[in-house]
């Protein structure tokens, strides 16, 4: 019992039918790892998938799928599988490929597709030179076999294909193997033990402990370095699940400069590092380039170009206020990207976090977008609707953009975006500040119209007029008068128009045109909203135009004449001020200057099966070169002397010339065994 469950599982094992289930799993997993980009941070798979599929995803291994446990354990079982087959199959097709098969019956060989009569005639040695001498002449190895009515010559060419069979099974035993090496099994071996275990990636590396560092004698890796502009760095971080280890390098690599070049339209075009590399062992320092698709290796580790990220630009920040209330002073704000600022106030306090900074930002701004990046995505702003155009793609760069948090004292964070220059829109211009509440959501822009001289202040000012409690019986009163004039007789109905400025003004105040239109909604009969929508409408825009007479009347400027330009940016001065309620933030904070430093990042490998990976594919075109094109074919001649002799051939492939070439042989075969022939086997050969 225990000896035919064992021969079953060999030969299940063994089978065909098993490796090639494995190898189609494989393939899916493979379009998969390619179609998903591997090993990124797991909040960037939170924000692409979601908080359902991200940990179905992450349970299935998908964000690293070559390194993942299951695929692993299908490619032993894919090296054991087919080291099996090959050992199945050696036994008969050596023997195949050795075996003449000179002891065939007629019988059989009557039965073969291709077979034919010969002449009889001559003696039967004869028959025999000239038969040999004609295989010998057409590349044949021939044995024969003497039997009671005549002379059996079996001959063969192109064996050797079957030794395609072993070069492209080794081969992928050879790929598989090195799948494995390279695939962190150590690594593995020492989590799963409990010798290392992963850390948070918001530490100091000095910080980090040794259960999270591997040493130089790791043989296997691949992970990022990241390196500023003048500074050093000879340990690499391994992103592994959801937290990183620490991959120490036999050498220092330093960076001297950080090159990019860039299209036109602000894409890059090439990127490369000048690096100094300082091997620890020998204390030896050599320079370098690296760039795309010229990658550099030392003591078995290879490094390629991968990206660039920012280095710790420094960036002088203008903080712009947002509150209700009195205005406050903008605050002059410096820091360095990486570094965290506190915003002490006594109505607000804040740990203000530098996350990043990007030069360039390539956005779709052409019309017609319709995925979630490019002006679609700037169009997902806080409230202020827009709608999307119909056709068209631009690609543009639209300048300076970073990236910060706003953590209060309980330590949530809300993620803030803001670009440094106004972004066109429809033909007029925005100042665009994206927020969100974690990075599984996109961010929702607040749109801050530009002026007439390309500056936010004109919207600030009225922003700090319109929010102020104090200003707001100043604003209603100027509006009325505007309207109605200073006569006495105006009065009653100048004063109706201040109170309902006044009453618009704390409604609006409150949660913009949300808490206007839940008034209308819940105050105004169905019949009648509308007509009174556009009233309040029409009032806002009032108030909207004296607050901004009255800034500029405050910093001594000449009155506003009301134009087409002028009514389009008191509309989008509305929508800004009903959107900033919902921002999250007391402060605008905008990027006025920065010192930009650049930082590389580098990929670096050990991959000691990448060797056996090429041996493999090597052998593997070997060997379908060996089973496609090398034909091999059998030759059964039965000579009888005087009476009639039979031909018959075997072809392991029924190609469109298997039929041509048994014509010849059958041909010239017919020639050189005629009685009264002359005619040589050389020549016969030849025809």
């Amino acid at each position: 019992m225990q000896r035919g469950t064992s021969k079953a599982l060999f030969e299940l094992l063994s089978s065909m039918r098993f490796a090639i289930s494995l190898l189609t799993v494989l393939a899916i997993a493979s379009i998969i790892g390619t179609v998903v980009k591997q090993n990124e941070p797991f909040n960037a798979y939170l924000n692409q998938f979601g908080p359902f599929w991200f940990p179905v995803f992450e349970e299935l291994g998908l964000y690293s799928v070559y390194n993942a446990g299951w695929f692993l354990v299908i490619l032993a079982f894919l090296v054991l599988s087919t080291t099996l087959c090959i050992v199945r199959q050696s036994a008969p097709m050596l023997r195949e490929m050795r075996s003449f098969r000179e002891h065939a019956r007629e019988v059989s060989l009557r039965q073969f597709a291709h077979q034919a009569t010969l002449p009889g005639g001559l003696p039967l040695d004869a028959q025999r030179q000239r038969v040999d001498a004609y295989l010998a002449a057409n590349g044949f190895k021939a044995r024969s076999n003497e039997r009671s009515d005549g002379v059996l010559v079996a001959a063969k060419q192109g064996s050797a294909s079957r030794a395609g069979y072993f070069l492209a099974h080794g081969a992928i035993v050879l790929i598989c193997l090195g799948g494995l090496l390279d695939g962190n099994l150590p690594l593995k071996m020492q989590m799963w033990l409990g010798g290392k275990q992963t850390t948070t990636g918001n530490q100091l590396i000095a910080d980090i402990p040794d259960s999270a560092r591997l040493g130089e004698n790791n043989w296997s890796y691949r992970g990022n370095l990241y390196i500023p502009e003048g500074r050093s760095s000879n340990v690499a971080v391994l992103n592994v699940n959801d937290g990183i280890l620490l991959q120490e390098l036999p050498f220092t690599v330093s960076l001297k400069k950080f090159h990019i070049d860039h299209y036109e339209n602000g894409m890059p075009k090439r990127f490369a590092s000048d690096i100094i590399v300082t091997d620890d062992a020998t204390g030896e320092s050599f320079e370098r380039t690296i760039e795309v698709n010229h990658p550099f290796e030392h003591r078995g580790v290879v490094m390629y170009q991968a990206s660039f990220d920012d280095g710790g630009s420094t960036l002088h920040i203008a903080g712009r206020n947002l509150l209700h209330g009195p205005a406050l002073p903008v605050l002059d704000l410096q820091g360095e990207v990486g570094e965290t600022l506190r915003l002490n106030h006594p109505r607000f306090s804040y740990a203000l976090e530098l996350t990043g900074f990007t030069l360039f930002n390539v956005e779709d701004m052409g019309e017609g977008t319709t995925d979630a990046g490019g002006l679609g995505r700037l169009r997902d702003h806080l409230g202020s609707g827009a709608a999307r155009p119909d056709s068209g793609r631009d690609m543009r760069n639209i300048g300076p953009s970073f990236t910060f948090k706003l953590r209060d004292e309980a330590g949530q964070a809300r993620e803030f975006q803001n670009y440094m220059l106004p972004i066109e829109q429809g033909g007029r211009w925005f100042m665009y500040t994206g927020m969100r509440e974690s990075q599984a959501e996109s961010f929702r822009y607040l749109r801050i119209p530009v002026d007439e001289d390309g500056q936010i202040d004109t919207w600030f000012a009225i922003h700090n007029l319109f929010f102020d409690p104090a200003r707001r019986e100043q604003l209603a009163q100027r509006f009325a008068r505007s309207s109605f004039g200073d006569s006495a007789e105006a009065a009653e109905p100048r004063a109706r128009l201040a109170e309902t400025g006044r009453h618009t003004l704390d409604l609006f105040s409150d949660r913009g045109y949300e808490t206007v239109g839940r008034f209308i909604d819940t105050t105004i009969p169905e019949a009648e909203r509308e007509r009174a929508a556009d009233v309040f409408i029409k009032i806002l825009q009032g108030l909207t135009w004296e607050a901004w007479q009255l800034a500029r009347e405050e910093a001594g400027m000449d009155a506003l004449q009301i134009d087409e330009a002028r009514a389009a940016y008191l509309r989008d001065t509305m929508a800004a001020l009903s959107d900033s309620l919902f921002y999250e933030s007391p402060l605008f904070l905008q990027l006025n200057a920065f010192d930009q430093v650049q930082a590389s990042v580098l990929q670096v490998t050990r991959s000691p099966g990448k060797p056996l990976v090429y041996l493999g594919s090597l052998l593997l075109v070997l060997g379908v070169f060996a089973m496609l094109y090398i034909r091999e074919r059998r030759l059964f001649v039965l000579l009888k002397g005087d009476a009639e002799g039979l031909l018959a051939m075997s072809s392991n492939r029924q190609t469109i010339d298997v039929d041509e070439t048994f014509e010849r042989h059958t041909t010239a075969l017919r020639e050189l065994l005629a009685a009264a022939g002359t005619a040589t086997p050389e020549s016969s050969a030849t025809r």
